[in-house]
Parts: structure tokens; sequence; C-alpha cells
């Protein structure tokens, strides 16, 4: 991946769960003046959502000392109404009975509809810029070769495959794609021209017109639950996951497809779990290193909707734990209406735990706490 990408900022999936917990994440790093300086914002599923609408609306954000005075307005306000909508029970059901459109084209639609209004990766989607335009990508899960696909302005790559540069696609497409949860969201199709791949190393089916045909993609998270491996060669890696924690149960489910459900979750849980560990294990103080000179592997941070504030041990955290914070956990995380107390809770609480983890891992002594945005909502 050309390019220089040092700062990197990884937004996980959930529905609008993590769609409003991300929002909360980016509107403190604009209020620290952090937006500009990112290079790289990749996301899955819900996070995908976020991501998305950041990106077609960069062009409209006005700037004051590297924060958008407008992020209110431009940003949060669309995502906020949004999450006022129910979007995937309709979509499931006209998609059932639609002979022509699946499930995922229905929720593309809505998506359209509502947040982005026609709007393609080519036209709408900035240019990055390092030190100002931060570069947007967004993760599918290839049903055929079991990898990672990544789509981006500058290209569309499954790495068995090849790549398209420069893919005309909307960007409803995109976001329906990366967040195709299943099985009742997924799968989600593109349609391409196949004379349009150009072979990459490693392309072992570029020769196979049929893969470069049709792509039959599902969630970005079933691959990177976190969104984190396009970031591994970043410098600093700051992570939001909102992912659903897995809950015991003291009876599992024996039919047939309760019982695959929660085999998928387990399987879920565990990659996330191998992902969050080898990030952890990079912020952490190198065990070769020692003596006051002793430095971790990666600069960054990672906060996800089940931390506990007071384990960043800030004297002057803006949010305590309590029973509020703590059931935000088992917030749903469907694309399905939310209460102006669940998006008030969720966008605070996001903006919080960023707000401590920046200031405990990344800025360092003498960063100032910042202000709860949904004040009529507090955390307490």
């Amino acid at each position: 991946m050309p390019g220089k990408v040092d700062i990197g900022l990884a937004l996980a999936g959930g529905g609008f769960r993590a769609m409003l917990f991300d929002l909360g994440s980016l509107w403190r790093l604009n209020d620290l003046g952090w937006l500009p300086r990112i290079d790289m914002i990749t996301s899955v599923s819900g996070g995908s959502i976020t991501n998305a609408v950041l990106a077609t609306r960069w062009k409209q954000l006005a700037w004051t000392n590297s924060v958008a005075t407008n992020f209110e307005t431009v940003i949060a306000r669309p995502l906020i109404e949004f999450a006022d909508r129910t979007i995937d029970s309709p979509a499931i059901c006209q998609g059932l009975l639609s002979p022509c459109h699946t499930v995922s084209d229905v929720v593309a639609r809505a998506y359209d509809r509502h947040l982005f209004s026609g709007a393609t990766l080519q036209r709408d989607i900035p240019e990055p810029v390092p030190g100002m335009i931060p570069r947007f990508l967004f993760y599918a899960t290839s049903l055929q070769t079991g990898v990672s696909v990544r789509i981006e302005r500058k290209r569309l790559g499954d790495y068995r495959i090849g790549e398209i540069p420069n893919p005309d696609l909307s960007v409803a497409k995109v976001v329906a794609v990366s967040s195709a949860f299943p099985p009742f969201l997924s799968p989600s199709t593109l349609d391409l021209d196949p004379t349009k791949w150009v072979r990459t190393k490693g392309a072992d089916l570029y020769e196979r017109e049929d893969f470069r045909r049709r792509m039959v993609l599902t969630d970005g998270g079933v691959y990177d639950n976190i969104g984190l491996q396009a970031l591994e060669r970043c410098s600093t890696v700051l992570a939001c996951d909102a992912g659903a924690p897995l809950s015991p149960v003291s009876n599992p489910p024996r039919n047939w497809f309760s019982q695959t459900l929660r085999a998928m979750d387990i399987v879920t849980e565990q990659t996330r779990a191998l992902r969050r560990r080898r990030l952890m294990d990079d912020l952490s103080v190198n065990p070769d290193s020692s003596g006051p000179n002793a430095v971790s592997r990666k600069k960054g941070a990672y906060w996800r909707m089940k931390t506990r504030i007071g384990d960043f041990e800030l004297p002057d955290a803006i949010a305590a734990d309590n029973k509020i914070t703590a059931s935000l956990q088992n917030v749903r995380t469907r694309l399905n209406r939310f209460t102006p107390r669940e998006r008030g809770h969720l966008i605070n609480w996001g903006y919080a735990l960023t707000d401590a983890a920046m200031r405990r891992y990344v800025l360092g002594p003498g960063a100032l706490p910042g202000v709860l945005p949904m004040r009529e909502w507090p955390l307490d």
C-alpha cells in the first residue's frame, strides 16, 4: 500500500450503536484538533456509516485551528437523525419479497436516500492530503475468496484477485457492503467490469473472470472486526471498538440455526480478541528495552464500549463508571430506531472514553478535559 500513513484510526462495527459511539469518538478528536492529523480512517460495519458521512461531508467542514467548527451541524446531526429510523427489518421484508432486489440493495437505497444523496467514491470523497485530509477506507469480506476486501477512492482490492484502480462505486453501496451483517443483511454483490482489474502480487485468482465479474461480499467485520489490518504500519494507532461483547449463557441453544449463530459469535469474539491482543502488545513497552528510555512499539490508544473509564486513572475524567455506562455494552447492534436517551448516552460515552484514552496515552500531562456534547443526556 503506497503512501505515507503514520497516524491511523479504526472505527469498529456494531449497527447504530457503533455508528453513534464512533460519532462521539470523532467529536472528541475534532475538539482536540486531531481529525486533519489522521492519515487514514478505516471502518467496518456500523463504523462505516460514520466514516462515510465524515468522508462525503469533509469538504463542507469549516476549520479554525484544525477544529471543524460546524462539526455538529454537518456530521453529527445527520447521523443522530438517521438513528431515529428503522432500516433493517423493513429492508429484510422488502428484500425477501422482491424478485429484483436483495436485502442489501434495499439497505443501500436507505443509506443513499437519508445520508448520501447519490454520492460516489470518485466525485464526493476527497483526495487525501497529509496533515489535512485523511484516506477513508472501508472493509468488506469476500464470501468467495475468504479474505478482506478494501474499498477506497483510489482502489478496490482483494489480494487474491487483484485490484480495480479508481473504482466507480456509490458510497451508499460501499457502506451497504461493509455493513452487510450475516445472515440477515448478507450477502451483498458488486457487478464489475472484469477488464478494469489489474493483477497484483499474489493474485492467484486473477485469471478467473468469474471472480473479476462479480464479487459476493459480507460484513467487513467478519474478517477484521476492528478494522486494524491496514493500519499495521502506522506509528500511531487509535482504535474505537463498539463491538458487542460475548455474553455467557448457561443453556446454549440446541436447534441448528441458533447454535450456528452462537458459534459465529464465538468465532467473531476470538478474532477480535486476537487483533486486540496484538494491538495492545504493540502499544505496550517493548520487553526487550528497559530503563527510563524504554519505548513501546507503537504509540496510540484503544477504547471499547465495555472499557471502564476509571482504568485510565485520570483524576479529572469527564465521566464516571456507573450503571448507565455499564449498561451501554448491552445495547442492541441493530439498524433500528434508537431513543433520544440511547443516542445521547452512546455519543457521550464514545466522547468520554476517547477523551480519557487520548489524554492518558497520547497527549500526556497538561491536556485539558473536554465537555460532553450531548449535555441533556449526562452519564450519571
